[in-house]
Formats: structure tokens, sequence, C-alpha cells
């Protein structure tokens, strides 16, 4: 069995490996909008560690707006264009100058022949042309801050409309201004309702359409601020606007309707920021099925990238993904309103049995906590509710009270156990008066408390004066359509002030210079090559990873000396280049305690690989490792966020399970742990059937010191993979048995 210097993770511990300069989480501390006095802008693969947050303004109030290719000619499509943004400028106090060639005036305005004839510089320019390539340089001429450009016929149409595209992005780039679209609209323009009051909802859209229903709830009387309908993204993208509208105090939740994303990076630096300040992100993000993302791509023109990657870095940093545009409207409705939880305990509180142990059954299967009720708590309510009934949790009323003062009582009672964070009231169909008293008495109570009270007002109709005028009413009372809905947004409104209550930005802890390992590994790095097993564990040795005692040797009697060095029992392999998967060609054995076996051995792999003309720098005679749970950690290059760390179950079963968890770097040792905890095997890692519970500690060390391997090697590393990971019984630390690592 193997010795172990391995401990816990203790301070120990990483004082020891940062004194090496190995350590993945050295810590640099900056502050919320930017990096530390002194330290750089870039991580130590050159990548930004802060997102730089666009002065927005000036794009959603400007005080002055011009309009290239203004119309009022009736039947023509800018003319209602015109129309629209001559009373937008009006509603945000900006001077409108039309711009075309051969007209004097527009709707009555005065019009400029081109843009260089604009009496002053202007804030904003809306692009009415087929071409806004052309006009761009002219923009920059007169410093204009803003443009949008509605054309459509770029990246979304295929090859040729990507290089248009790009051509367009980079005439903005050298212009200095700053541009949304193009195959953008007009939504950033429409008219939100100035009476309402609260925290209000951001939207973030690449199709306009997709957006409606989160604008249309100003008519339930939820607020909305802003509307960015980002397009194709050449310049102006979601992440751009996550980051401003993160910053924007009247701002209580950003909605986003993602079907590509521009650069990974830039999307979790802006969900880092939002995370830093407290403000959640809700995203509807297309691309889960094969089908979805060629439809996405034919959209957009974008990358949709790998879905597990996309989903886990949302996940990682806080981002909330829902699948359907209902849930995107009810969880950023609640999330923007909602205060803070003064606990996590939910209670059901119903006017039936079967719907509250229904929707209770809902509850707990999504993960909320329906905490039972002391028994306390119980007998209180048992003044008010028959004895018969349970009021355990869920609570069932028989029918709330009409008369009297009793149904307010009640529900007062359950608020005000400590254990309560959320009060949630399935009311299946109206039935008046009962629902109707119920639906006022809840109402009242909400407005006395600071925990969230919800309603699911279930009737199909939704005409019903106590959903119309009562519920939807309140701006205390989150009201939902149907069941699911409700518990989504309920999870995910405890999920993300659990998340972001104790939110570290992993971007303060990356590494900024490299580390005395990244220089050892630079010099084992061949371009364009796979390594062989024995080279890539010399790899995994530079980044202090643990491998099995082993010798490459290149002859038989090299072999039995090897053995007798390693010790008995000793597995051979052949190492070269161009093996991958060892095993499946007959290139291993295992468990060989005699010399004789030792040379039947090599004399057999040596056959096998000449056999089938591989090239072999030797045969490995490796210690036997047997004891523990064999795990994968690897390091893949995703399209969008560049290298990702997986860790899951190992062995030859790995592309059957497929039971993995993956991260985008950088991220701490919380993260690490919480990759084990999603694993569907994770009750292996705590010992099961008599097996020892194994050391975790050191699988965690693993996946951090991979990490620290791929944020430090960037783009020279493609793949790596550890497989098996060996993790030994707690306190044996973990042995990496074999490793394929291909360099760019």
């Amino acid at each position: 069995m193997l010795g172990s210097t391995h401990g816990t993770l203790t301070t120990d511990f990483r004082a020891r490996v940062e004194a090496c300069g190995e350590h993945p989480r050295r810590a640099v501390h900056s502050t919320a909008g930017s990096p530390s006095e002194g330290a750089p802008d870039l991580d130590v693969s050159g990548r930004p560690l802060h997102a730089d947050v666009p002065d927005l303004d000036r794009f959603f109030r400007p005080e002055s707006v011009a309009v290239i290719g203004a119309s009022d000619a009736e039947g023509r499509p800018n003319t209602g264009i015109t129309r629209q943004l001559i009373a937008w400028a009006g509603r945000v106090g900006a001077r409108l100058h039309p711009v075309h060639p051969t007209r004097e005036t527009v709707f009555g305005i005065p019009c400029h022949a081109s843009v260089a004839d604009l009496p002053e510089q202007v804030d904003l320019a809306v692009l009415l042309v087929g071409d806004p390539l052309p006009v761009i340089e002219e923009l920059a001429e007169a410093k204009v801050k803003f443009a949008v450009a509605f054309a459509s016929g770029f990246a979304e149409t295929g090859d040729e409309g990507a290089a248009a595209q790009a051509r367009l992005a980079a005439a903005v780039r050298r212009s200095g201004l700053r541009l949304l679209g193009p195959n953008t609209n007009l939504n950033a323009f429409e008219e939100f309702r100035e009476d309402l009051e609260g925290p209000a909802i951001a939207l973030i859209t690449q199709s306009g359409h997709q957006g409606r229903p989160v604008y249309t709830l100003q008519e339930l009387g939820i607020r909305l601020s802003h509307w960015a309908p980002t397009g194709n993204e050449a310049d102006l993208e979601t992440s751009d606007f996550i980051s401003y509208f993160a910053e924007r105090p009247e701002v209580g939740a950003i909605a986003c309707y993602v079907e590509g994303l521009k650069d990974g990076r830039s999307f979790l630096l802006a969900a880092d920021r939002a995370a830093r300040n407290g403000v959640p992100v809700v995203a509807v993000k297309v691309g889960r099925t094969e089908t979805g993302a060629r439809m996405a791509a034919s959209h957009t023109g974008k990358l949709t990238g790998a879905d597990t990657v996309v989903d886990a870095a949302m996940r990682q940093f806080g981002v909330i993904r829902v699948d359907g545009l209902d849930e995107l409207q009810d969880t950023a409705a609640l999330l923007a309103r909602a205060r803070k939880p003064k606990a996590d305990g939910v209670v059901v509180y119903s006017i039936s049995g079967g719907t509250g142990a229904h929707f209770s059954d809902l509850a707990t299967e999504a993960g909320l906590h329906l905490p039972t009720l002391s028994g306390a708590k119980q007998d209180e309510l048992h003044q008010w509710i028959p004895e018969y009934l349970n009021v355990a949790n869920p609570v069932d009323n028989g029918g709330h009270p009409v008369g009297d003062w009793r149904g307010r009582k009640i529900i007062d009672a359950i608020l005000a156990d400590p254990s309560v964070g959320v009060l949630i009231c399935p009311i299946t169909g109206p039935f008046p008066p009962m629902s109707d008293r119920l639906a006022q008495d809840l109402v009242d109570a909400a407005e006395q408390t600071d925990k969230l009270v919800c309603v699911v007002w279930g009737s199909p109709v939704g005409t019903e004066e106590a959903y119309r005028t009562t519920l939807l009413g309140s701006s205390r009372v989150a009201t939902f359509r149907t069941f699911g809905n409700c518990i989504t947004a309920v999870r995910a409104y405890l999920d993300h002030h659990r998340f972001t209550s104790g939110y570290r930005s992993p971007f303060e802890d990356a590494p900024r210079t490299p580390s005395p390992s990244y220089r050892k590994a630079q010099a084992l790095m061949r371009p364009g090559q796979q390594l062989s097993e024995h080279a890539a564990k010399q790899l995994l040795r530079a980044y202090g990873i643990r491998v099995p005692r082993e010798q490459l040797v290149t002859s038989a009697a090299a072999a039995v000396r090897a053995a007798g060095l390693v010790g008995y029992p000793v597995v051979m392999k052949a190492s070269g280049p161009q093996l991958a998967h060892k095993t499946e060609l007959g290139l291993v054995k295992v468990g060989l305690t005699s010399a004789s076996q030792i040379r039947d051995a090599y004399r057999e792999l040596t056959d096998i690989a000449r056999y089938e003309d591989i090239p072999l720098d030797g045969i490995l005679v490796c210690q036997m490792v047997e004891r523990g749970v064999e795990m994968v950690v690897g390091v893949t290059q995703d399209q969008l966020f560049g290298p990702t760390v997986t860790v899951g179950l190992g062995g030859v079963l790995v592309e059957v399970l497929h039971d993995a968890a993956v991260r985008v770097p950088p991220f701490g040792e919380d993260q690490a742990r919480a990759m084990l905890r999603e694993l569907r095997g994770h009750a292996l890692l705590e010992g099961v059937r008599g097996a020892p519970p194994v050391d975790v500690d050191a699988l965690v060390e693993v996946v951090l010191r991979v990490q620290r391997m791929a944020l430090e090697l960037g783009d020279e590393l493609s793949e790596l993979d550890i497989n098996p990971l060996m993790v030994l019984p707690r306190g044996q630390g973990a042995v990496a048995l074999d490793a394929l690592a291909v360099c760019r």
C-alpha cells in the first residue's frame, strides 16, 4: 500500500504549496469593481479579471439623436420607425435630427443632408440604411457615441453575411463608437410605464419577440426600466448590458433571452459583477439540444457552445437558468421585488388537504425545505383550526374563515414562526366568498411582514376580482398561475440569496503570474502532439500531482530490474505518443508478481505494438495501486469559455456512466467540493458496502492543481485526461494511475 504525506487542506498545507508557487488559489485581493492597486488587470493566461462597464447612460437617455435615413413618406418602412423615434425622443427629452440627402424636412423637423451637416455632436445615431458600413466612418468623424443598426443580412445568413459582419465590427472598433446590432429592432425605444414603483426588471433579448411576455408584466404592475435588443452583437453584447444594469440602482433583476454567447469570458465577468452587487440574473438560454443549437446559430450567427459547459458556468456564477418565457417573467418578477429571506423554510397553507399535499410533494422534490412546525406552533394554530386537521406543514385549515378575524390570525401565526421564510398558498380555483376573503387576508398580512407571501391562483379564467384587483393590486404578494412556476421562482429566490450572501469573486484569487510549476511544464510540452503516458505523468509531477512509482524501460532485463525497484506486484503498460486507449489494444498487464511474468509481458506488449505499427518510447513498469475509488479529472477546451475542468467517476466506464461535473476556471475550493456533490455517484466517496470513506481532500487538491495547470498552460494544453485517478482511503491521498495530454 502506498505511504502518504497527504493531510487535509489545512492552513499548513496551503502555506506549503503556496511557497512552491503551485497552489491554484493564490490570494490576490481586489475591489468590487476593479483589480487591486498595483495588480495587473490580466490573469496568468492574459485574460481580463474584471468586466469593463460601458457608460450606456447616453444610449438610453441621450440628449441628442440623429436618424440616418429618416422618412415621412407614406408607405415606407422608415416612416413608421421615424415616427416612433420622434415620440421616444420626446419622452426622454432628446433633440432629434433627421438626416436624408434629398429632404428638407421630416415630419416638420429640419432635415440635414449628411452626418457632417449635423448642427451638434449627437449621442446616438439610428441607422435606417441597408448597409451601415459606409456610415460608420462618417459617425466617427462626427464623434458620435452610439449607433444602432437595424439592417439584416449579416452573420445570421451564413458565411458571406458573417464576413460582412466582421468588416462592420472592424470598422466600429476603429471608429471608437459603440454599436447595437446589426439585425436588431426598436425594442430599446419602447414606452415604459412611469407610474410604477419599486425595483425594476431590465430586459436583454437577442430576439425581440421573445421579450414580449416580460415587457407586458407592466400590465400586471411590475416595473420595467430598460430593454436591450442585442441582435447579432457585432459590438455591444449581452455581457455589456448585464454589467451596466448590475450597476443601476433602480434595477432589481436582469431578465435575459440568450440564443448565443459572443464571448464566454465576458459573460462570466458580467455575471460576476452582478453577483457581487447582489443583482439576480435570470436567463433563458436556447441550445440545450442539437436542434435548438442549430436554430440558434442560423438566427444569430453565433456559437451556442457545449450546453453542459454553459449550464455549469451559469450555475457557477449565480445566473439562474430557466427553460420557458413564462418562467423567465415569473422568476424575474419575484426576484426583482422580494426582500431578502429571513429563513429558508417554506410553509404551504391551503384550504384543501389534497391541494396542500400535492403542492408539498412537488416543492420537496424540487429541493425546497418544508420544516415541520413545532408542537407549540401547531397548538397555537389549533386554536382556530379543528384538531383533526393537519397543521404540521402543509397547514390545512379545512376552509379559510370568512366571517371573522380567525383567518388573518392563522396567517400571522405562521409568518411569526422563525423557521418560516416563505408562505405559499395554492388556491386551485375561485370559491367565493372564501377565496376572496383568503386573498384579502394574504394581501393584508403581506403588507405587515418582511417575509415572502406567494399565491398560486389556479383559475384558468383569470378575470376574478380576487385575482385581478386584490392579488395583482398588491406589490407585496407574488402571484403565480401555475404550481411549477411558483416552485421554480421560490427556489431561485432562496438559491440566489444563499449564493450571494457568501459570494466571493473567484477572479480575486486568480493567479496573475506563472508558478515554478509552469516553467517546468513548458519544457515538457510538444506543440501539436499528444504526449506519451510517461511524459503526461511528468507534466502532472510538475504540478505536484502524485503518480505511482514507475520506470520507463526499453528491454526485458531492464523491466525485471525496474520491477524489483518499484516493488511487486506491478503493472506494465506500453507508452507512446499515439496511444490513447491501451486497454482495448491489450497493451496493459496487471498483477505481475515474478521476473518470468515481467519478461513475458514485455515481449507481448512490444509484439502487439509492432504488429499494430504503434511507435513506443518504452514500456512503463508501475507500482500497482488497488484500494480506492477510480475518478477522472481532466481539462478540455470549450469554444466559448476556453479551458474547462471536469471531475467524475472514472475507470473503464467513464464513457458509459457520463457522471461528471464541470467548472470554468477560475474557481475556488468551495466550487471544487460542489462539483463532487453534483455527482450521482457521490456516495462512493463516502464509503458504501463496508468500504472506507476516501480522501476527498486529496481529490479536491488534485482538481485545484489541475485548474492551475489549465489556467497557466491555457491554449498550449488542448486536452488533459487523468483516468483513473485512484482516490485512496481517507488520509492516504490520491494517485494518477494513467494520464493523457494533448498539446496545441
